[in-house]
């Protein structure tokens, strides 16, 4: 996953998975979202399971996405991704395991971070190595009624702006909605991610997809 070329629109599209169980079961839905147009990167999340159980899911999605010239970004540990094939670890910002990952998996593979609390946070991950860092994921909270909570869209097309203006290393904004998507393209964030508005769509991810890159790529910028 990288900045996009000077022919390509400059906001890409970065799908981001539901926890996932079966990577067997879960390989068709991925192989049609990603036959809908150009995506940049597909951060797989996995429900828990032992290390073996997620480099064998990892072994299976990787071609799938890979085959379609995007990124497999996955939610696990730096051996998992090493060991299963895929291009990144995407991992809530913690400085020492950001500084674990940048040091075992970079610069062959690359290490992004969400889970950032502010904007010193999100610099600190920044000058540590991040390949991207990404705003407005879904909340983890000590209080359980805010867990899976999405924050004010406004807020996160203020803080990705803030940030693609300042800053060389890629900004990610998660949309709730293919709205949203074209708001965070109209402040000139490098990747938009949407999860729900894709895999939930009416007509199927493929349709989600290609309705997204259309709003993406509409999107006026200042």
């Amino acid at each position: 996953m990288r900045n996009a070329e000077p022919s390509q629109p400059q906001t890409q599209l970065v799908l981001v998975t539901p926890p996932i169980e079966a990577a067997d079961a879960f390989a068709g839905a991925l192989d049609a979202a990603l036959s809908g147009g150009p995506v940049a990167a597909v951060i797989a999340r996995f429900a828990a399971a032992d290390e073996r159980t997620l480099v064998n899911a990892v072994k299976t999605l990787a071609p799938v996405v890979q085959k379609h010239g995007t990124a497999l970004i996955v939610e696990a540990s730096p051996a998992v991704v090493a060991r299963g094939g895929a291009d990144g670890c995407h991992l809530a910002f913690d400085m020492q395991r950001l500084a674990d990952a940048v040091a075992s998996l970079a610069p062959q593979r690359m290490v992004g971070v969400s889970g950032l609390k502010s904007r010193d946070d999100a610099m600190a991950a920044g000058e540590k190595g991040a390949d991207y860092v990404m705003f407005g994921e879904p909340m983890v909270s000590r209080h359980a009624e805010k867990n899976g909570l999405l924050p004010p869209i406004h807020a996160v097309v203020e803080r990705v702006g803030w940030w693609a203006e300042l800053f060389e290393v890629p900004v990610i904004g998660f949309a709730p909605d293919i709205a949203g998507a074209a708001a965070l393209a109209a402040v000139s964030a490098d990747f938009v991610a949407l999860a729900d508005p894709v895999w939930n769509h009416a007509v199927g991810p493929q349709a989600g997809v290609a309705e997204a890159l259309a709003a993406i790529a509409g999107a006026r910028r200042p």
